[in-house]
């Protein structure tokens, strides 16, 4: 493994791949569904050098902290590590459960299985499928068993499915369940980055963005979605710039705190990348998420 070019073997393969003369192609090169659909029809934010940016406000910058504000819409200095602790905090996702409304129509699906904590899905009450768990549904739904086995059978990391395991067996769901709520976390990028692998880095951030236009595209062809769902991108926290940092995080890299956000839907304005706003962060997502269900989470939780 060559370290000085971040793992990757065969430079002028990836090159091929995803380079570009200008930091526009590349991008869309990288993720064009986000930069094709998304930045055409929907928001972008993030982009410091256009004046917008987006960060985290925990102060921590790390996963378990960042997916809790995210989710909760505050941030608890007690959420202070990535140990499988259950949540003491309601997030938006609970809060909307315990709606006739929304009652038995919420699901949440991650490769890394921490979630059920992050969720306390004992207490939520709302299914969470994380890690390599099984997920079962009654009746099963061709392919869905498969994808257990496949999970079971895989060496993947300690901690973390790969994503594709994860992307199908919520892509299932929607199709059998159909719920007005689903989250959906993939991890491959975090894991790669941290081998230093810049090559997969680079690959599995594509292949995200291959999944969430498979499932956007899923769910406009279904009846119960087309024209009424809203999508929501974002990671759970920055990561740092230089030929070291890149593969880390936390309260020592200060860059890792900048993030960025994307919304895709019917009551979200087609202003594309935005440029030169006030900054948006993680503990707005929440709110924004329950305003688009027409329910008020800021009211309820100030």
């Amino acid at each position: 493994m060559n370290k000085q070019n971040g793992g990757v073997s065969d430079v002028e393969a990836l090159r091929r791949e995803f380079g570009r003369e200008q930091p526009a192609e590349r991008r869309a090169a990288l993720l064009p569904f986000l930069w094709s659909t998304v930045a055409s029809q929907g928001q972008i934010f993030g982009n410091r050098d256009a004046g917008s940016e987006a960060f985290v406000t925990n102060g921590l910058n790390f996963s378990y902290p960042g997916y809790s504000e995210t989710l909760c819409g505050f941030v608890d200095p007690g959420v202070n590590s990535n140990n499988k602790i259950p949540n003491p905090n309601v997030t938006v996702f609970e809060w909307l459960h315990a709606k006739p409304a929304f009652k038995g129509k919420v699901a949440g699906f991650g490769a890394w299985d921490v979630f059920p904590y992050i969720f306390n899905s004992a207490r939520a009450g709302f299914p969470v499928n994380a890690g390599s768990d099984a997920f079962t549904m009654k009746p099963m739904p061709p392919g869905l068993a498969l994808m257990n086995r496949l999970k079971r059978e895989s060496a993947t990391w300690e901690s973390e499915a790969f994503d594709t395991f994860t992307f199908h067996t919520a892509k299932i769901y929607v199709q059998e369940k159909k719920p007005r709520l689903l989250y959906l976390s993939l991890g491959e990028t975090d894991e790669w980055s941290h081998e230093g692998k810049y090559a997969e880095y680079l690959r599995s951030a594509h292949r995200v963005d291959a999944y969430l236009k498979e499932l956007w595209e899923t769910v406009q062809a279904m009846p119960q979605y087309r024209g009424n769902t809203t999508l929501i991108f974002l990671p759970d926290h920055g990561r740092g710039e230089t030929p070291v940092e890149w593969k880390g995080y936390g309260q020592k890299i200060a860059d890792s705190k900048y993030t960025w956000m994307a919304f895709l839907g019917p009551d979200t304005k087609a202003l594309g990348e935005r440029k030169q706003t006030g900054p948006v962060t993680q503990n707005q997502v929440a709110a924004t998420l329950a305003a688009l269900l027409g329910e008020d989470y800021r009211q309820s939780v100030p």
